[in-house]
This record gives structure tokens, sequence and C-alpha cells, in this order.
């Protein structure tokens, strides 16, 4: 069994990221018996302004692509569309707002002393995607804690204080630092990048080729 360890560099903003985790689950899933990984999930924020006021989603993405905003619904409704075949809740991705994940990323660092990390972003993705709620909202960030499995007094804890700000702040400059500009980037052994959410086909291949490349060398 070839061990891979993937850094999947990611936002909880960022609806490509949700996806890209469901199909790197059914790659896994094609690469049974062959290649057994570890996840770890890095922080990267779509909009790191810590004073962003929110705003509905549509004209938010029209202004920033220079596209119209029935162009930018047309362009959500295909994701949602792709969400829906991978399991994914992404109903209330028209509805949502923009907002800032800091305080979530600083949660998803907590978790992973408790082997949660996934789990919790899995519920911050519904939270977000899928009831459209703001993930910068301390009661909606620990609903998202208990849904994971979490002790949501320990995580308004975490809240409460500066902890893992730091911890966010240096992981999200070394990817900069190391050229990541858009998510989700899956980092394999820290030697290799996959940028996208590509197809789980096209993911399982290259986890394969690469695993094969490491076991050679």
């Amino acid at each position: 069994m070839r061990q891979l360890h993937i850094d999947l560099v990611s936002d909880i903003a960022c609806p490509w990221c949700a996806i890209g985790y469901a199909r790197l689950l059914e790659a896994l899933q094609q690469l049974q018996g062959k290649v057994q990984v570890t996840l770890t999930w890095r922080a990267f924020e779509l909009n790191p302004d810590p004073a962003l006021q929110p705003e509905p989603i549509l004209p938010a993405l029209a202004r920033k692509y220079g596209r119209s905003e029935a162009e930018m619904e047309q362009s959500q409704l295909q994701l949602m569309d792709i969400a829906k075949g991978l399991g994914l809740n992404f109903s209330g991705m028209q509805r949502r707002y923009t907002t800032n994940t800091f305080n979530a990323h600083r949660l998803v660092k907590w978790a992973a002393a408790f082997d949660k990390q996934s789990a919790l972003k899995l519920a911050l993705f519904d939270a977000y995607f899928g009831q459209a709620e703001d993930v910068n909202n301390p009661a909606v960030l620990l609903n998202a804690v208990q849904v994971a499995g979490l002790n949501p007094a320990q995580a308004q804890q975490v809240l409460d204080s500066d902890a893992y700000a730091d911890d966010v702040r240096a992981e999200e400059a070394k990817y900069q630092e190391a050229g990541i500009q858009s998510v989700p980037a899956f980092i394999i052994n820290q030697q290799y990048l996959i940028s996208g959410a590509r197809e789980p086909e096209v993911l399982a291949q290259a986890l394969e080729q690469i695993a094969a490349q490491i076991t050679e060398s």
C-alpha cells in the first residue's frame, strides 16, 4: 500500500473546494488497495478583509468577474448540479452573502487535534452553501462544531481568544509565497501540486502516478 499525504489548501467560501474534496473521496474509492491517504486542511481566504461587509453573492460575483448577474446565476446553477451529483447540499448557493472565514479557519486548525478537520469543513460547507448561513457568525460556527461532533464550549473558548490566529496567518502566507493563487490546491507529500477540482477519474490517475514516482525514487 503506497502512502500519500495531501495538504488541501482551500476556503470554506469556495464552492469548488467542497466539490474538489467530494471528488477526492470518489477518487480514493477507485484507488482502494493501491493508495492510502492522510489529509490536512490548509487555510486560504477568498475575502481576507476582516472588515468585510457581507453583500448578496450574485452582484458581488458579477462585479468581481465583470459579468452580468444573470450569467453568474447560471454559473451558480451549474455548480449546484455538479454538487448534487456528488451528494453535496448547495441549495443555498444563490441566497448566500459574501463572508470572511478567518474565524472558521481558526476552528478548523483547532479541530485537527481531535481528528475532526474534515467533519468540521463539511459542516461549514453545508452551513454556507446549503443553508446560506453566515460562517463568520459565532452561533453558526458553534452549530457546525456540534454537527462535527466537537465540543461547542471549547470552541467558544477558541473564538473568545486569539488562539490559532497566528497559525492561520502563517499558513496563508506560506502557501501564497509558494505561488498558490487559487483553490482548491492539492499538495501531495510536499512535492507535487494538483490544482483545481479535477474529475475523480483524473484525480485518481494523477495520485496513482505520483505514488508510483515516489515509490521508484
